[in-house]
């Protein structure tokens, strides 16, 4: 059973790697769409090159990022029914869901996708639109973001066994602490109590005068 959960370590550290460099594309894809609409406004100058650069890391953001997602136990769940169940029950629900439905599908897809990658590949593939990029770097994603996905699935699937043997903690459990969007909540209201602050600082001042 060490063997094992070393290996979920090993996968659960490739995600993690992949998920949080992941992450900065967001902001790679907020600049680009930013200054997409800044100069066709200005400028009225556009590119399908650009407009095709916002999918492509839109793709990649959802596609390599599901098996970090997964991880952090972040993919919606219908717990109406599991959450009645103690916590072992819903741990073998967990290991039928991965087994019987997470693997055939992802497999599928991966192994459909391989082709699909590769015969772009080979015809080096271009966009149909004017100015275009070049098709087989987003193909690629899909076998990769998948494979991560299946790899996320097999650790999460040793984990679950290692609970019911008593081996590790609990791999339902979330991460403690806040949320993204409850920190990011506060931030907000730190900053329009400070803003209001700072307004009242002026409002002040200025009568003084």
């Amino acid at each position: 059973m060490k063997f094992l959960l070393s290996i979920s370590s090993v996968i659960d550290s490739i995600n993690t790697r992949v998920g949080k460099a992941v992450i900065w594309l967001t902001l790679v894809v907020v600049v680009v769409s930013a200054s997409n609409a800044v100069v066709r406004k200005l400028f009225s100058i556009s590119s399908n090159a650009w407009l095709e650069l916002q999918w492509y890391l839109f793709g990649a953001i959802f596609l390599l990022a599901a098996g970090y997602t997964f991880l952090l136990n972040e993919h919606v769940r219908v717990d109406v029914v599991a959450q009645r169940f103690s916590r072992r029950i819903q741990i073998y629900i967990e290991i039928f869901g991965i087994v019987f439905f997470l693997f055939p599908a992802c497999m599928l897809i991966f192994w459909l996708s391989l082709p699909f990658f590769y015969e772009s590949f080979v015809l080096h593939e271009l966009s149909s639109n004017t100015g275009g990029l070049i098709r087989w770097p987003v193909k690629l994603l899909i076998p990769i973001g998948f494979l991560l996905l299946i790899l996320a699935g097999v650790s999460q699937l040793i984990k679950c066994i290692g609970y019911l043997r008593g081996a590790c903690p609990d791999p339902l459990a979330r991460p403690t602490g806040k949320t993204a969007e409850e920190e990011l909540a506060e931030e907000i209201r730190r900053q329009a109590e400070l803003d209001t602050h700072h307004s009242s600082n002026h409002i002040a001042t200025g009568k003084g005068r």
